[in-house]
């Protein structure tokens, strides 16, 4: 992609105080931080930080740097999904950024889960699409046991019916709860850290990060695959940032979802709109170098913040979200198609709703 002849860093790069002592104890390029990580080496919490605080004219470096990792493991491929709500709003949390939790205002859409036949109705679609993972996803604080159990049965008939790969985001549970979804076939949970320790009293007052880690603990103890990632621009630091990545680096997560915030209207953080594109290119670059082997998805906030430059962010990460996300718009299907393939990259679908629209992108006449 780019050449490594200039990839070193800048001396007049802006330097914190918080990481002035690791930097001066590294003088590894761009380059040969990748090296160092292709060789098997842990990307030290120093020159992550280093990442973060470049200066913009060495974003393309630190692009050809992260490539070089995400092309060992992953090639060309891009991996699509498409999010979609079991059940919508109704949330007693506080998060800050969230439309769906009880402080917001905004207008969102809200009812109670799915019943059976409409959870099925998504996976008999999945199975003809040849989609690998259905997504079940509920807003609150955690499910019930009566939720958790209409979850697990309606999996044991996808997994009967369809043998599809099941990834589920309830929120909170408890072991017996994870215990009985991994029994029922469920394969991945999804459960973001959405922040660092440090921070995240700034973003929710109604459960702690000490929650969040109990529950990715709980669900590898049930032997359930972890998806983990965190949302960007909330007002933390370039430390809060590397201290995710960090984390989820320490509990090996499968799947790193990176949202960059799209503040709505009607939320406390509705005022929030300070991240610039090479900004999110660096934190993206960052994740690839302290995750390198971890599926790293490109998740909400990603039109309204990496703009122009959104197909570079496929550089680093290997896997995005199609179409619309929760609660808010996205960029036409067929805009990412053709902006995935302007690349030269593979195309390839992970949840039914993503494959049907690609099958529609392969049947049409676009170019």
């Amino acid at each position: 992609m780019m050449s490594p002849e200039s990839a070193f860093l800048t001396t007049d790069a802006p330097v914190s105080k918080s990481s002035c002592a690791s930097m001066l104890s590294s003088s590894k390029s761009w380059s040969e931080m990748a090296d160092a990580v292709l060789g098997g080496e842990v990307l030290s919490r120093g020159d992550a930080i280093r990442i973060l605080e470049a200066d913009d004219n060495q974003v393309l470096s630190i692009l050809d740097a992260a490539w070089r990792v995400r092309q060992r493991y992953f090639g060309n491929s891009v991996q699509l999904y498409y999010l979609k709500n079991a059940k919508s709003g109704l949330c007693p949390e506080d998060c800050n950024y969230c439309s769906q939790s009880k402080i917001s205002d905004a207008p969102v859409e809200k009812y109670a889960m799915l019943n059976a036949e409409r959870l099925l109705d998504g996976a008999r679609k999945a199975a003809e699409s040849k989609a690998r993972t259905y997504c079940i996803v509920a807003s609150g604080r955690g499910p019930t046991d009566r939720e958790v159990d209409h979850v697990a049965n309606v999996v044991r008939q996808i997994k009967d019916q369809f043998g599809l790969h099941i990834c589920c985001c309830l929120g909170l549970l408890e072991p017996d709860q994870a215990m009985r979804l991994k029994a029922a076939g469920v394969d991945r949970v999804n459960h973001n850290l959405n922040t660092s320790e440090r921070f995240h009293s700034e973003v929710c007052s109604t459960h702690t990060f000490r929650d969040r880690l109990a529950t990715l603990d709980i669900c590898r103890d049930a032997g359930l695959e972890l998806c983990a990632g965190m949302i960007v621009g909330m007002g933390e630091s370039n430390d809060d940032i590397v201290d995710v990545a960090l984390k989820l680096a320490e509990l090996k997560v499968e799947s790193i979802p990176i949202n960059f915030l799209n503040s709505i209207d009607g939320t406390p953080m509705q005022t929030l709109d300070h991240l610039d594109p090479r900004y999110c290119l660096k934190v993206l670059s960052m994740f690839r170098l302290t995750n390198p082997s971890t599926e790293l998805r490109i998740a909400g906030g990603r039109e309204v913040n990496l703009r122009s430059m959104q197909s570079m962010g496929l550089y680093p990460a290997n896997s995005m979200f199609v179409s619309d996300y929760l609660t808010t718009p996205g960029q036409k299907a067929e805009e990412d198609f053709r902006m995935i393939r302007d690349l030269g990259f593979e195309v390839t679908a992970g949840d039914h709703d993503a494959a049907k629209l690609l099958e529609f992108w392969n049947q049409s006449t676009l170019t």
